[in-house]
């Protein structure tokens, strides 16, 4: 009996594609869209960012914004969707560190001191090495606890001088995130 009901239901199945054709050519498709969405758009730590006043810092223009949470650490990367680097990460946690601990441990080997941002700030640079870009860096402790981080990672023809020459642009662009948060 079960037999006969799978051969029934089997046969059903071939004959109901039988009588119609397939159509010659699939039907068109659109090309897909893209729309401009400002950075914030991603969430987290993207809502303290603006590809026009990225752009405006650093001088290359960015149209791709992605931002994630890990263990109470909101981090945002942007780059251009025409390829991975450059990118600028920016990171942002909470912390207990007053100025002294924030210099003792948050300070990168060759970090270098910087004024005028937050409680306490330093801003480096890294030459290219093992496959890694060049970088600029501004960290800084906010007046309300937050460790921030911004970074900027070059293409693989930059060298360390041409990541020195953003330092200014990443202090002012660190500057309008901290009055922004």
């Amino acid at each position: 009996m079960r037999a006969r009901a799978c051969l029934i239901g089997v046969g059903l199945l071939a004959l109901a594609g039988c009588g119609q054709e397939a159509p010659a050519e699939p039907a068109d498709i659109p090309p897909p869209t893209f729309a401009d969405m400002p950075a914030a758009s991603a969430g987290g730590a993207c809502e303290l960012l603006d590809f026009a006043a990225v752009r405006a810092a650093v001088g290359v223009p960015f149209d791709v914004s992605g931002a994630t949470a890990v263990q109470g650490t909101r981090s945002c990367v942007l780059r251009s969707a025409a390829g991975a680097l450059p990118d600028l990460a920016l990171s942002v946690a909470e912390t207990e560190a007053d100025p002294a601990i924030f210099r003792a441990t948050a300070v990168p080997r060759g970090g270098r001191k910087l004024d005028g941002l937050g409680q306490a700030a330093y801003q480096t640079t890294s030459a290219p090495a093992k496959g890694r870009p060049a970088t600029a860096e501004v960290g800084w402790l906010s007046q309300d606890h937050q460790l921030f981080t911004v970074r900027y990672s070059g293409t693989p023809t930059d060298d360390r001088a041409a990541t020195e020459r953003l330092i200014p642009g990443l202090v002012s662009l660190a500057k309008q995130i901290d009055a922004r948060s």
